[in-house]
């Protein structure tokens, strides 16, 4: 892709000055963009970069390594003219002490040029404990900019098997025809995190309420459940979606796919959006049981289906602007402004009161 192509000036990878580990945190589509960003940063600060840990702590408690969800071969060579990348770290240094770092948000890179290269001097690897928002979106040069989006959108490759799992589902998704893609952003953990119980029972909120202050990680323990929505913070809910697509004159015969994991409430909870349109599929509906169990149980790698989907569908249209909706709408764009239709949830809570 030419807007990707370094410029004249770029040059390969210099001698290395020390080794990168990386532990990534939160979902697929959260820990594919820290990956692209310590790619980046790996770079800047002219390190070998290690394949990097997958986050099996979180919520999903994943325990999928790099080689379960990406194809490992193909992002090593596809980055050999940026950075060196390899599987692990020389025997010599595996029992070395390591300098544990957590690199500042949204950093530039005066920040890794200075203070986190200066480290090269007394450590040979750094370890970057997450990964998540760790580079400036803005005020990079574009060869660094242009780097991210190949590691995204070219070097992160899924696995194999996974590839070929989305591509079946894609087809049969075609054989009904022109379908729309719609991440339903409404799963506990989310609704959980976000705090909105907007139409759901005492019961329900009380239990969303209690993972959030049993999860220690999400800072956020109290929360309006109401200002939220009125902020536009919260996705629309399954019913509301229904009405959105039905306003944007979507017959009711339109093939959709639910990219998304198990919705909260349940087959009760869908059933607004199913009695306008009866045609939802999911991938479990698409595959058999059989057909899909390499990939149970592992969130990541499931994950990874519905993106594949998402990003072949005709129209991608998410419930709430999320790390997964981002993700896909970006590499919709990337691949020639694939339709996206992206609610505006403040507007539409007030229309759906």
């Amino acid at each position: 892709m030419p807007c990707t192509e370094p410029g004249l000036d770029y040059t390969p990878p210099r001698g290395s000055r020390g080794y990168l580990l990386v532990s990534t945190n939160g979902g697929l589509n959260q820990m594919r963009a820290g990956i692209c960003d310590m790619v980046a940063v790996a770079r800047i600060i002219n390190a070998t970069l290690v394949i990097p840990e997958l986050d099996k702590r979180s919520f999903w408690q994943d325990t999928s390594n790099f080689s379960d969800v990406f194809d490992e071969d193909h992002f090593i060579n596809a980055l050999a003219n940026d950075i060196r990348v390899i599987r692990k770290l020389p025997e010599e240094l595996a029992t070395a002490a390591k300098a544990v770092k957590y690199f500042k948000s949204w950093s530039g890179m005066d920040y890794y040029q200075n203070e986190i290269a200066s480290m090269w001097d007394e450590h040979k690897v750094i370890r970057a404990a997450k990964s998540d928002s760790r580079l400036a979106n803005n005020n990079l040069p574009p060869d660094i900019q242009k780097l991210r989006c190949r590691a995204c959108y070219g070097a992160l490759r899924f696995a194999p098997k996974i590839e070929a799992m989305g591509k079946m589902l894609v087809d049969r998704m075609r054989a009904h025809g022109p379908y729309i893609a719609l991440h339903l952003r409404y799963e506990k953990d989310m609704l959980a995190f976000s705090g909105c119980t907007h139409d759901l029972s005492e019961s329900e909120a009380d239990e969303l309420k209690l993972i959030r202050e049993n999860t220690s990680h999400w800072k956020v323990k109290e929360i309006d459940p109401m200002e939220q929505r009125s902020k536009g913070y919260c996705p629309l809910t399954p019913k509301e979606v229904g009405i959105f697509l039905a306003a944007l004159g979507y017959p009711s015969n339109t093939p959709i796919y639910i990219a998304a994991g198990e919705i909260y409430g349940g087959h009760s909870r869908m059933a607004g959006l199913r009695a306008r349109y009866p045609m939802l599929r999911r991938k479990e509906f698409l595959a058999s049981v059989e057909e899909l169990q390499p990939f149970t149980n592992h969130a990541s790698q499931m994950a990874a289906l519905d993106y594949i989907v998402s990003v072949e569908s005709d129209v991608f249209i998410p419930s709430y602007s999320g790390n997964m909706a981002r993700a896909v709408e970006g590499h919709r764009r990337f691949l020639g402004h694939k339709k996206t239709i992206s609610p505006d949830r403040q507007e539409n809570s007030c229309s759906f009161l």
